[in-house]
C-alpha cells in the first residue's frame, strides 16, 4: 500500500485521528478484540509498557508465526530479547559500537553528504531520498562495517522488501503476517549468507573496522557467536539505515508545511536539534512496538490477561496532549521534549545517536548547498504504508542551488 499525496502521509494522520478517537472514547487501553491485541495510547502507560521487560516481554517465542529462515536473525537481534541474554548481547556489541566510534564519524558523513549532492550536479529537481536519504545512511553503515562498495545496492533493496509493508493485506491478521513471512524468507535467507560470509572472512582477516571489533569483544569470558554476530549486522544494515532515511525525507515535507520554522533553520542551524527531535516526536520512523505479557497486569482500568499481545502505539504517546503542549503543532524549540521515538528503558534504540548526528549533518549540508527547497507541486510524492514505517518512499524536490 502506497499513498500519494503531495504533503505528509494523511494515511498516518488517519491513523493518529484513530488513535486520539479511541484514547478520548476509552481512555489509555483499548482492547482490540478483532485483532486479539492491547492498545496503549497515552505517554505514561506507553512509557511503563516498555520500561518493564519483566512484564512485557519482547520475546514473542510461540505466539507470533515461525519462518525457519527469519529464526537464523534471533541469536543476535537484541530487539527482541529479554535480560539477561540482552545485557549479555548488548553489553558485547557496545564495546564495539562505542560513542566515540559514531562521533568520530562526523568528518565522513560530511564528506559523503557533499558527494551525494555532487552527483545532482546544478539539477533544479532532485528526488531527495534517491539522492541523499537512502544512500547516506548505507554508505556510513557500509564503510563502518567494511562491505565492499559494489555491494551497497543489496542493502537498498533488502530494506526496500523488509520495510515497504507491500507485502501486508488490509486485515494484518496472524495469516495475513505468515504469508508477508513467507514472502520476505528469500531475502532473510540472502542477507543471513552474504553477512554470514562477511563475519567469516574478517574473523580470518582481523582489520579496524566494527565488524573485527565484534568478533574481538569478549565480555565475562564470552565472545559473540558467527550468527549472533549475523543478527546485530543485521539490525545495524536495515533498521539502523532506514531509520535515518525515514528521519531525513519526514523532515524535508515537515519543513516543507512550516517555513516560518525552516526559514529559522537555515538562518541559526545551531537549533537542528531540537527541531529534528520534534521531527521525531510527530512522525517517528516505527509507530507503534509490541510486547507479550508474562502474567496478568493492571494497566489504564484493565487486566490485561498473561501471554497477551500489547501494541505500545509511540505515535499516540508521541501526541498525548496531556503530556505534551500542542501535540499536534510543530514546535522548532520544543524543550523539553521526552518523546518516546526511540523507545525507553533497556530497550532504548542502539542506533540513535548515529541517526541523530546522520540528521544534523546531512541537514547543515544541504542547507548550505541549497538556498531554497521545496516539495515539487507538479509530482507525486509517494509513502511507504505507515502501519509498518512512517517514511517517504519518493520526495521529489525543486531546489535552488546557493
Amino acid at each position: 500500500m502506497t499513498t500519494q499525496e503531495p504533503a505528509v502521509a494523511f494515511a498516518f494522520e488517519d491513523l493518529l485521528a484513530r488513535s486520539a478517537e479511541l484514547r478520548e472514547r476509552g481512555g489509555p487501553v483499548h482492547h482490540d478484540e478483532e485483532a486479539g491485541t492491547w492498545r496503549v495510547l497515552d505517554h505514561p502507560a506507553v512509557s511503563r509498557v516498555l520500561s518493564d521487560p519483566a512484564t512485557f516481554s519482547s520475546d514473542f517465542s510461540g505466539l507470533t508465526p515461525v519462518q525457519e529462515d527469519f529464526e537464523t536473525f534471533r541469536k543476535g537481534n537484541f530487539v527482541g530479547m529479554d535480560p539477561p541474554d540482552h545485557r549479555k548481547l548488548r553489553t558485547l556489541v557496545s564495546q564495539a559500537f562505542t560513542p566515540r566510534v559514531v562521533a568520530g564519524l562526523e568528518p565522513r558523513i560530511r564528506a559523503i553528504a557533499g558527494e551525494l549532492l555532487d552527483e545532482a550536479g546544478g539539477a533544479s529537481r532532485v528526488d531527495i531520498v534517491d539522492a541523499l536519504a537512502y544512500p547516506l545512511p548505507i554508505i556510513v553503515i557500509a564503510e563502518l562495517l567494511g562491505v565492499p562498495v559494489a555491494d551497497r545496492p543489496l542493502f537498498t533493496r533488502w530494506a526496500q522488501v523488509l520495510f515497504s509493508g507491500d507485502q501486508l493485506g488490509e486485515s494484518a491478521d496472524m495469516a495475513d503476517i505468515q504469508r508477508a513471512l513467507d514472502a520476505i524468507a528469500p531475502t532473510i535467507r540472502e542477507m543471513n549468507a552474504y553477512i554470514l560470509d562477511h563475519i567469516r572472512h574478517h574473523r580470518a582477516h582481523p582489520g579496524p573496522g566494527l565488524t573485527s571489533r565484534l568478533v574481538e569483544a569478549e565480555f565475562n569470558g564470552e565472545r559473540l557467536e558467527d550468527q549472533e554476530i549475523v543478527g546485530f549486522v543485521a539490525l545495524l544494515l536495515i533498521a539502523g539505515h532506514i531509520t535515518t532515511t525515514a528521519l531525513l525525507g519526514n523532515a524535508v515535507v515537515t519543513f516543507d508545511r512550516n517555513p516560518l520554522a525552516a526559514a529559522a533553520l537555515r538562518s541559526s542551524p545551531a537549533g537542528l536539534p531540537a527541531a529534528l527531535e520534534e521531527v521525531l516526536r510527530m512522525l517517528p520512523p516505527f509507530p507503534e512496538l509490541g510486547r507479550r505479557t508474562t502474567k496478568p497486569v493492571e494497566l489504564g482500568g484493565h487486566t490485561i490477561p498473561e501471554n497477551s499481545i500489547v501494541m505500545a502505539d509511540l505515535a499516540a504517546a508521541n501526541r498525548d496532549p496531556a503530556f505534551f503542549d500542542r501535540p499536534n503543532e510543530f514546535d522548532v524549540a520544543r524543550n523539553p521534549n521526552p518523546h518516546l521515538t526511540f523507545g525507553h528503558g533497556i530497550h532504548f534504540c542502539f542506533g540513535a545517536p548515529l541517526a541523530r548526528l546522520e540528521g544534523r549533518i546531512a541537514f547543515e549540508v544541504l542547507f548550505d548547498r541549497y538556498r531554497d527547497m521545496a516539495v515539487a507541486t507538479d509530482d507525486q510524492v509517494e509513502f511507504q504504508n505507515p502501519q509498518v514505517i512512517v517514511s517517504v518512499r519518493h520526495l521529489p524536490l525543486d531546489v535552488t542551488p546557493a
